[in-house]
């Protein structure tokens, strides 16, 4: 199985992707990375995300997807989307699930949440961390297990992903996105 495993969050200065009700408010929404998230997208062969998160575009409908849950035993077809797989990790390794899914090759575009991040942390080929440093939401949903004790950088970095160069995506904003390779 040739998969390349790349993920993908916009994260305030607080390393929050939601604010305290597990919503992502309007405030951490900048258009020039959701064109950058989109176009991202567009281009996975299969995304993966848990049961908050979900990236309602036009296209999103059209793309291939597994979605984490409980509420199967191993895989399942997801009722509400004939595009869309249900997941228990418990029940299935993701490689059973991409099968399942129809996808043994090409990108997986991982979109969160937290624990989804989490369960990739080893195995990204590429995270894409877009920043909006202007933004704090006290008391949100971080992006990862650890934030804010550790930087969402600091996590990455531990798990042995290395940053390339940071690109600007809303100048006005300060927000960008930087690229955190693993390092082979």
């Amino acid at each position: 199985m040739a998969l390349r495993i790349d993920g993908y969050v916009i994260v305030s200065a607080d390393g929050m992707l939601a604010n305290a009700q597990n919503v992502m408010p309007d405030e951490l929404k900048f258009e020039g990375d959701k064109r950058f998230f989109i176009a991202a997208l567009d281009r996975a062969d299969l995304i993966v995300h848990g049961r908050h998160s979900y990236e309602d575009q036009p296209n999103s409908p059209q793309r291939k997807r597994i979605s984490l849950t409980r509420s199967v035993a191993a895989t399942a077809p997801d009722p509400a989307n004939p595009n869309a797989l249900l997941w228990n990790p418990a029940g299935a390794s993701f490689e059973a699930a991409c099968e399942q899914a129809g996808v043994t090759s090409g990108t997986v575009a991982i979109i969160g949440g937290p624990g989804v991040f989490d369960m990739f942390m080893d195995r990204y080929d590429t995270f894409w961390l877009s920043q909006a440093p202007k933004i704090r939401l006290p008391g949100g949903e971080p992006c990862f297990p650890g934030v804010p004790a550790r930087t969402p950088q600091a996590i990455l970095a531990s798990h042995g992903l290395k940053p390339g160069k940071a690109e600007v995506l809303d100048p006005a904003n300060e927000v960008s996105v930087t690229p955190w390779r693993r390092v082979a």
